[in-house]
């Protein structure tokens, strides 16, 4: 079938079809019937300034994650914690631990709300299955 039976057997193909064919630069018409002036003679260009507005992203709460010393807890199983939970190498661990063991509170990480609640939860949960009193806190930096 060519395009021109197509047309006369569909008129709102017609329509559709002329009014899409209408380049973006002719623009709508005033009252007048003419394009854009305003009887001015200003000959309807305006002149401004392009503008886009960016939305900025907010950066999220950070919050220190900060283990609390006890008499009871092992050393051995404060250093395997924080391994396992907050991936630190044997020798940060070690380092973190003793920091707790002599200041009373050392800082395992700082991370966004969400990680940090996930991590103290392990961290008390982990703690609480091996029959420890070790305490893990957050706190907003």
């Amino acid at each position: 079938m060519t395009p021109s039976r197509l047309l006369a057997q569909n008129p709102e193909v017609d329509t559709a079809l002329r009014l899409s064919a209408v380049p973006a630069w002719a623009g709508p018409k005033d009252d007048d019937g003419d394009k854009g002036t305003d009887g001015g003679g200003r000959g309807g260009t305006e002149t401004g300034t392009a503008t886009k507005t960016r939305t900025k992203t907010k950066r999220p709460n950070l919050y220190r994650v900060l283990l609390l010393n006890d008499d009871y807890t092992p050393m051995e199983f404060v250093v395997l914690v924080l391994q396992d939970v907050f991936n630190k190498s044997r020798e940060e661990a070690m380092q973190i631990m003793m920091h707790v063991h002599q200041k009373g509170v050392g800082e395992c990480g700082v991370f966004p709300y969400e990680v940090a609640e996930t991590k103290v939860t392990r961290v008390m949960d982990t703690a609480r299955k091996n029959q420890h009193p070790l305490q893990c806190v957050m706190e907003k930096q």
